[in-house]
């Protein structure tokens, strides 16, 4: 969604606040909704002709909302707008797209991942602003700080009876229970607690505090989120909708909107992310710089029809330019790896993706002349495939038996076997019987790369 705004701005130069001046406002001019509606990215939204209408005639302010209950933003997360970082709501639970109920998360822990999460939001919309500057050389993008808020700032000395009688009284039961996550819920055995049942009231309250302190009159979320949306759309208006009209009776108007966007999902259909353990996170201690780089990949080695839905939502490759690529199926030769590095620079800086690069040429490649270690050791720090050995335990030693010491393969004998059948590598080429390793062997004076089939790798660096 980061590059669709981009792509928005260089339609019209009053769009450049949305990714850069999150905290306040932005207006239309040409069409946002049905940008965003062709590539995508709404799944459903309020009252369309009215948010047109508003952008076209007014500036707004957006939020997006995410709980601390992981230390790490994924790339679900990558939204250009603000991001509500929901300490208090962590603490209870939001039950939308769960079946079982969520661990409750120990108050230091939730505190450790606002913190952070806070870092995360930073740094992202740091790195995409400068990304943003090198592929934008004509835009006028300022650098003006991300507004992140934490509402435990509003619920943290609110107590019971006050949120009851300033949201409970507005709150319907019967619209409350009809909810898809709570109906979802209440049908399992396991059933719903009473603390997820009032998320969606907390997070109303989220809307219309920020709708107080902000003027904020936008929420966007996945499409798990639109009953909870929906609700703070409701209670905005019913709390605020207190002069009557000139006929003594209640005014009744409308003042929020709701813009869910598709949920990233696996072939089966279900949810990327911490909920079903797949995230691909944007912190490189919890992802590394190479598995970020190959997960990008991933998501475009699907069928066609995928492909271009994909390109859509992460490009901002022209829609009709799209439809040629999945059509003459140039995606694996062109887009995936353009794609690819442009979607782990905005997260992972230039310098990241060029040892992303070099450690995938190590790890899928043959021609190896050409690596730098720096690189390789860059892109796998932290993954298990990168070992650091001294010299006495790489020289004068049996390939056969680092094979088995690696785990390449479970027994001598099975090394053996490797051997013969042209399954085990060293530096991208066959390995020989009594072969021993020697620093005529070094790539770049560092490294060893040792392989047994097609995906069973470790890089051996001397120390």
């Amino acid at each position: 969604m980061l590059q669709i705004s981009h792509h928005i701005k260089r339609k019209t130069c009053r769009l450049q606040q949305l990714s850069i001046r999150l905290h306040r406002h932005f207006r239309n001019d040409a069409g946002l909704t049905e940008e965003l509606e062709n590539r995508g990215l709404i799944s459903q939204i309020t009252r369309r002709r009215e948010l047109d209408d508003a952008l076209c005639h007014g500036r707004q302010t957006v939020y997006s909302g995410i709980d601390p209950t992981a230390r790490s933003l994924h790339i679900g997360h990558i939204v250009p707008m603000m991001c509500l970082i929901g300490g208090a709501t962590a603490l209870i639970g939001d039950p939308s797209g769960r079946s079982a109920e969520r661990p409750h998360l120990e108050r230091a822990k939730v505190e450790d991942n606002v913190r952070q999460l806070s870092n995360n939001v930073q740094t992202f919309f740091n790195r995409a602003l400068s990304y943003a500057e090198q592929k934008l050389p004509h835009s006028a993008i300022q650098h003006v700080p991300v507004r992140v808020m934490n509402n435990i700032e509003w619920f943290d000395d609110l107590g019971l009876l006050e949120f009851l009688r300033t949201a409970g009284i507005h709150a319907r039961v019967n619209s409350m229970i009809t909810r898809e996550s709570v109906q979802s819920r209440l049908n399992s055995q396991q059933g719903i607690s009473f603390s997820e049942f009032s998320y969606q009231l907390l997070q109303a309250y989220d809307f219309l505090s920020l709708n107080k302190l902000l003027g904020c009159t936008i929420q966007v979320g996945g499409s798990d989120q639109w009953g909870n949306i929906v609700a703070g759309i409701e209670l905005i208006n019913r709390t605020t909708n207190t002069a009557p009209d000139a006929d003594g009776s209640p005014s009744v108007k409308d003042k929020g909107y709701g813009i869910t966007t598709p949920l990233l999902t696996t072939s089966t259909g279900e949810k990327f992310g911490k909920s079903a353990g797949n995230a691909v996170w944007l912190d490189n201690t919890l992802t590394s710089v190479f598995d970020f780089y190959q997960a990008m990949q991933y998501f475009l080695r699907t069928t066609d029809e995928d492909v271009g839905r994909y390109l859509r939502l992460f490009t901002l490759i022209p829609l009709s330019k799209i439809e040629e690529i999945v059509w003459e199926h140039h995606v694996r030769m062109t887009t995936f790896y353009h794609r690819s590095i442009r979607h782990s620079l905005v997260w992972h800086k230039a310098q990241g993706v060029k040892h992303a690069q070099a450690a995938t040429k190590v790890l899928f490649g043959t021609d190896l002349s050409d690596i730098l270690a720096d690189d390789v050791i860059g892109a796998l720090t932290g993954d298990r495939r990168l070992q650091k050995v001294d010299d006495i335990e790489l020289f004068d030693i049996p390939v056969t038996k680092l094979a088995v010491q690696y785990k390449l393969a479970s027994s001598n004998s099975a090394a053996r076997t490797l051997v013969s059948s042209g399954g085990l590598y060293v530096n991208g080429k066959p390995a020989v019987h009594g072969q021993v390793l020697g620093r005529q062997d070094l790539i770049d004076g560092r490294l060893i790369i040792l392989r047994a089939g097609k995906s069973s790798h470790t890089v051996l660096s001397l120390k």
